[in-house]
């Protein structure tokens, strides 16, 4: 079990069906945000919801930052990659990270993602933050509804994309095509490297084509979850008009 916090993240969590919420706690005596709403939900999912003091909250959550409202959930679970490659049918566009380490980073790719009615994201089994509460958090209710699938070895994860009819396009800062130059005219398996380090030689190299986003400042690069942003919503854009 883990426990989530703050009124979006628990309403998402109810509405969604990745993992079960087991029961929710409310402050005593505090103002609660779409209190009705939240109520509301509860009951049409069968789950119980309890006043208690602001202090059991603040233990539970381990900040105050909670907004009033906490709850227990099961574990978030991760999809098969099937899952996704499924989901290509109504949204050709898939998000593969290349060893995302920092939490807060997953939980912002994971509500673009989702925002931007992706497939799913694929992540590596190893040198990946997992999906942790504090992903949850940041992914503001995201982590409900993206099936995020967890794969052994992420090159074999790009060609089995190839063949479901996917065109792997991987972002690299020194690529000599620019994402805007790109047409994005069929299905897309987007990959984005870690903080820091970029996409490793053998992803790099197992790539379709490598796109770069300009830089026109003194700063070279961008944080991942931003670019992500930037590309994803600008390859929906493209795909939408047609």
């Amino acid at each position: 079990m883990s426990v989530i916090f703050g009124v979006n993240p628990v309403l998402e969590a109810l509405r969604g069906e990745r993992r079960p919420v087991e029961r929710i706690a409310i402050a005593t005596g505090v103002r609660i945000a779409r209190f009705d709403e939240l109520v509301k939900a509860a009951r049409a999912a069968g789950v119980p919801v309890a006043r208690q003091p602001s202090e059991a909250l603040d233990r539970a959550a381990g900040t105050r930052n909670h907004q009033g409202v906490v709850a227990v959930v099961g574990s978030a679970a991760y999809a098969e990659l099937d899952t996704v490659i499924a989901r290509m049918a109504d949204c050709k566009l898939v998000v593969l990270l290349d060893g995302v380490e920092d939490p807060h980073n997953l939980g912002a790719i994971l509500r673009t993602a989702e925002c931007a009615g992706a497939a799913g994201v694929v992540v590596p089994a190893r040198g990946q933050v997992g999906l942790t509460e504090t992903v949850a958090k940041t992914s503001a209710g995201a982590l409900e509804h993206i099936p995020v699938a967890r794969v052994t070895n992420l090159v074999q994860a790009m060609e089995t994309l190839k063949q479901a009819g996917a065109w792997v396009a991987g972002l690299d800062g020194g690529a000599d095509t620019a994402y805007t130059a790109y047409d994005f005219d069929g299905p897309t398996a987007l990959v984005f490297g870690g903080e820091g380090r970029g996409l490793r030689r053998l992803v790099r190299e197992r790539c379709d084509v490598l796109l770069a986003v300009p830089m026109y400042g003194a700063v070279t690069s961008l944080n991942v979850s931003v670019t992500v942003g930037v590309v994803l919503f600008e390859a929906r854009r493209r795909m939408r008009g047609r």
